[in-house]
């Protein structure tokens, strides 16, 4: 009787545990899910697409404000050194935010997420060159998944148009410019929290992206707020909330593999509003795409934990 009483006593200390697992990973799910509707609303928006992405961080920053409060994050004291390589990594991420909106107009939205989601690949190639090492084991794999997907899926889209191609392209380079944002922030990550940071590269990337609308001639104020809304409330906070939230807790390979998620929602949106229909091909270079990020997202998160996510 007293080992069935102390079992009963153990089983019900797991449990709570337990639930708080599922919860965890129900969170980083629904993160994933709710940054893949993204391209969906940027396409809705009558904004210009780099309008879209000025709104989506505008209307999120006094809430991003709030958070950090919240969690004790402090905003001010920032060191001058620290708040230079902080402008110039929102300088970045607004250059990456302005070219995947831009590409999310003209290729796929499968297309779209996967390339725009190329930083952690970007990232381990600089891991490498950073080290002076040469790609171990599944690294190797990595790198042949990344290039032999991307070929396919450019070489799909060049077949479809020479527009849908260029979108590729400036998905692509979305993340490249987001491995930069990441890169830059490095530094800053162990003096200041995630929350106070977003608080930061949303002040220097706000202005750059609003200078860049005008000059680009977009119409930046909406006649319907409705997608904009949407769209700041399901990627900047609930998608990066539940991130924020949830990344912590889990070892990078779980989060790389959770990340697929984010290309199949873009791609079942894309079939069902859209119409874009994707061919067995298609899939194929999809699946050695994502794969690689998966990869390449858990090699990251081994080499430099504290990156975390945009």
């Amino acid at each position: 009787m007293e080992k069935e009483g102390a079992g009963t006593e153990y089983l019900g200390k797991r449990q709570p545990g337990r639930a708080r697992g599922w919860l965890l990973l129900a969170a980083l799910l629904a993160g994933n899910v709710a940054l893949a509707t993204g391209p969906w609303l940027v396409r809705l928006a009558d904004t210009g697409p780099v309008s879209a992405a000025f709104w989506r961080l505008l209307l999120a920053l006094p809430f991003l404000a709030v958070f950090a409060r919240v969690a004790g994050q402090r905003l001010g004291g920032m060191p001058r050194r620290t708040m230079i390589a902080v402008a110039i990594g929102a300088t970045a991420f607004a250059l990456d935010l302005a070219s995947w909106h831009t590409g999310i107009g003209m290729t796929r939205l499968a297309n779209a997420t996967l390339f725009g989601n190329s930083g952690s690949i970007v990232l381990l190639f600089w891991g490498f060159i950073a080290a002076r090492s040469l790609p171990r084991g599944a690294e190797w794999l990595a790198i042949a998944c990344a290039l032999g997907g991307a070929v396919i899926l450019l070489g799909r889209s060049l077949e479809i148009s020479q527009e849908t191609f260029v979108g590729d392209l400036f998905c692509l380079a979305a993340g490249l410019l987001y491995a930069v944002y990441l890169l830059n922030l490095q530094g800053a990550r162990g003096g200041f929290g995630g929350w106070s940071l977003l608080v930061w590269v949303s002040v220097f990337a706000c202005p750059v992206l609003l200078a860049l609308a005008l000059v680009l001639g977009e119409p930046v104020w909406p006649t319907d707020w409705t997608p904009i809304l949407i769209l700041f409330v399901s990627s900047q906070l609930v998608g990066q909330g539940l991130l924020v939230f949830s990344l912590g807790h889990f070892p990078p390979l779980v989060i790389g593999l959770a990340l697929l998620t984010q290309p199949a929602v873009a791609a079942l949106i894309g079939w069902s509003v859209f119409g874009e229909v994707l061919t067995p091909l298609d899939v194929a270079g999809m699946v050695l795409l994502g794969s690689a990020l998966a990869v390449a997202r858990a090699s990251a998160g081994r080499a430099a934990p504290a990156a975390g996510d945009g």
